[in-house]
């Protein structure tokens, strides 16, 4: 396989796995998001620099979960002596790096399935704003690098990086829980969660700046979201709103920009 081909592939199966390998990363390190973050984009650093020259593995995501429960312990490792929290964790790590195999996309439907959730739950909680919500949503849970975002919103990249660090760090200092919220909190949260995927889906349906009217790429990242959402949480279809696109269950109300 040509260099070229072998650098897509890597970005298709980046796209698909990341945000699996990230909400399973984020639970082995309670809630730490951006830690999480680090250590799978340590995985696909691997990947970049082993595939080219090795060929693509047969399960991407089993290898790179193993390459990222391999950095994680390491990094627990080096924090053992300065933090007891982390020496625990990575004692979990470390027992359960046997688990990194090949029937990783299986767990989908078990405890990755949960995982997924939590993270959209996380991602979009209300304790951070609407633009650093959506930013860390696209980052985490669509897979998008920050110049996509940049691109897609029409701002710099300097802008949205500063976003998504600030709500890594927010959920950090608010201590947010890494869950699904129950009782009465579900339905607002879900609120939020929901908002996020719309407001994606209408920058797309109908952009807000730049010349382009519609963005399809981000009409597909909601749509994605969506289908995520709904399969993950099927009482989740009963709170989305009246005006909905059949095919993914996204909110596609809003005027459309006219020209001039």
């Amino acid at each position: 396989m040509d260099s070229p081909d072998i650098s897509r592939t890597i970005d298709a199966v980046w796209k698909i796995e990341s945000p699996k390998l990230i909400a399973a990363l984020a639970r082995m390190t309670r809630g730490d998001v951006g830690l999480a973050e680090d250590l799978a984009q340590d995985a696909l650093v691997s990947a970049l620099e082993q595939w080219p020259k090795e060929g693509i593995p047969r399960n991407p995501g089993a290898w790179l979960m193993a390459i990222a429960k391999r950095r994680g312990i390491d990094h627990f490792r080096r924090n053992k002596l300065t933090d007891e929290k982390y020496q625990q964790v990575g004692y979990e790590m470390e027992a359960r790096q046997e688990d990194a195999t090949p029937d990783f996309d299986a767990a989908l439907d078990d405890e990755l399935g949960d995982d997924l959730l939590r993270l959209i739950f996380t991602s979009c909680h209300p304790v951070l704003s609407t633009e650093a919500r959506v930013a860390l949503t696209l980052k985490l849970l669509a897979g998008l690098t920050t110049e996509e975002i940049a691109r897609a919103f029409l701002s710099t990249e300097t802008t949205i990086q500063q976003r998504i660090v600030r709500a890594k760090r927010t959920l950090a200092e608010k201590k947010v829980p890494y869950e699904v919220p129950g009782g009465a909190e579900l339905n607002v949260r879900l609120a939020s969660v929901l908002e996020v995927i719309y407001l994606i889906f209408n920058e797309g349906y109908s952009a807000t700046a730049g010349d382009d009217w519609m963005r399809p790429a981000l009409c597909e990242d909601a749509q994605r979201l969506g289908r995520v959402l709904a399969g993950l949480a099927p009482n989740a279809r009963s709170a989305r709103p009246a005006r909905v696109d059949g095919d993914s269950g996204i909110a596609i109300g809003g005027a459309r920009r006219t020209q001039g």
